[in-house]
């Protein structure tokens, strides 16, 4: 251990996989090391008993749930969607070659009380139960504009500069309502508040413009994909990835203390006695949390279910957003299911997950309005951590620090977080203009 590297990472969370892999593949000597013997860190995934010794102490789980390790219960659930960044990076990095994706079954939306598949095109719109019938006319227009639109041709900007234009004065020009607006934004463009409406349109029409591109990859009924086996095989396939290109992992390191010089540079890192030095240390807030500041709180529930969740056309895999106007609340809640159709429950079981952003200290309460949706459970767990994200400057003590993953149930905040830190730590942007057709033979 006692050797030079360029840089060191601290934990196997899914960001720290990710990084690690990339600056491997660039050619730096990468170490990477977790105080515990489990990849995934915070993002890891638990088969039943682990699940059971976390949130029930020793207990051993009820015989009728099944074999325990048929089950891969992700601690951070969440989709990717099918063209998006996450997966131009997998497929950039060929880690692909190390996964099997399956499409998710269905997009859904909470909307007054009730729960609806999600329109993404001119001729769903035309379809959906959420709009009346002028509404909907209005809607299609709308679709068509932002399906037609191409940020290098002004004849499909209709005279707006979307740079300029809000997303509050964008809709305005199509008269839509705050009913089909709130579907618009929390379900097709996934912002997780409403700050997006008075901000530049083009950020909102490039996220619904990727949905619908991610939707129609798959001809499936979402735009999402979802691994075979659960998330936890992720970190395990970039750490692949990174051993591939000369990186040294080990896991069930303690202590992983990290060394200052008296500039306060990091120098190195210490476990059980050796230092390994290196320029720059990758970490999650939990290495380093005096150079990190809780922002939030995540609260969610997990449930064991023996059916799908009611009224989402028996979807084995689904995402339901409730935004945040719906309930009278500040932030958006999502439900997550899937089953054993992606290899993450014993046949016949179905894992649902009902996340949201905090805002009072009892989440069996505020998240009643996700799990009410989901029908009778077997088993229920609740779970409430803090959000952190890094308060150090990083040109002056070369730590960087990733920010702890958000109660979203889809990946684009997490991955644009790791390609910040990238862009931080070499000076450069990822490139990403890869054959996305690659990895259409991996997917099938």
């Amino acid at each position: 251990m006692d050797e030079e590297y360029d840089v060191i990472v601290l934990g196997t969370g899914l960001k720290e996989c990710i990084l690690s892999g990339l600056l491997s593949v660039d050619g730096l000597k990468v170490l990477h090391m977790d105080r515990n013997d489990y990849y995934g860190g915070e993002s890891t995934s638990l088969n039943l008993i682990q699940l059971w010794k976390r949130f029930r102490g020793s207990d051993k789980p009820p015989a009728h749930l099944g074999s325990s390790r048929d089950y891969n219960v992700d601690m951070v659930p969440k989709f990717m969607m099918a063209n998006g960044t996450l997966v131009r990076v997998l497929i950039h990095t060929d880690v692909t070659k190390y996964l099997y994706f399956k499409a998710v079954d269905g997009s859904f939306v909470y909307n007054k009380g009730k729960v609806h598949k999600v329109p993404a095109t001119d001729m769903e719109a035309l379809k959906s139960p959420l709009m009346g019938i002028f509404e909907k006319r209005r809607a299609r227009k709308f679709f068509i504009y932002v399906q037609d639109y191409d940020e290098t041709d002004p004849k499909t900007h209709e005279g707006m500069d979307l740079t300029r234009v809000t997303t509050r004065e964008l809709i305005a020009k199509y008269g839509l309502d705050d009913n089909t607006v709130d579907f618009i934004g929390h379900a097709l463009a996934l912002h997780r508040d409403d700050r997006y409406l008075d901000e530049p349109a083009l950020d909102t029409v490039k996220r619904m413009k990727l949905y619908s591109e991610s939707l129609a990859r798959f001809q499936g009924g979402s735009p999402y994909i979802y691994p075979l086996y659960g998330l936890g095989e992720l970190p395990q396939a970039f750490a692949r990835l990174s051993a591939v290109y000369g990186g040294t992992y080990m896991l069930n390191k303690p202590e992983c203390k990290v060394e200052f010089n008296e500039e306060g540079q990091v120098i190195g890192v210490t476990s059980e006695g050796e230092t390994a030095r290196c320029k720059k240390v990758v970490c999650d807030p939990s290495y380093l949390p005096n150079k990190v500041r809780k922002v939030g709180r995540v609260a969610r529930a997990i449930a064991i279910m023996n059916h799908p969740i009611p009224n989402t056309n028996d979807c084995h895999s689904v995402q339901v957003i409730l935004p945040q106007k719906q309930l009278g609340r500040k932030s958006d809640m999502y439900l997550f299911c899937c089953s054993y159709s992606h290899n993450v429950a014993p046949k016949g079981k179905f894992i649902a997950f009902v996340s949201t952003e905090a805002e009072t200290d009892q989440p069996e309460i505020e998240l009643k309005p996700g799990i009410d949706l989901l029908g009778p459970v077997e088993e229920l767990f609740f779970d409430i951590y803090d959000r952190s994200e890094p308060v150090n400057e990083p040109s002056l003590d070369n730590c960087f620090i990733s920010a702890s993953y958000d109660a979203t149930t889809h990946f684009e905040s997490t991955v644009m977080d790791v390609l910040n830190m990238y862009t931080m730590i070499t000076g450069k942007a990822v490139d990403l203009s890869v054959d996305l057709s690659a990895a259409s033979a991996a997917e099938e």
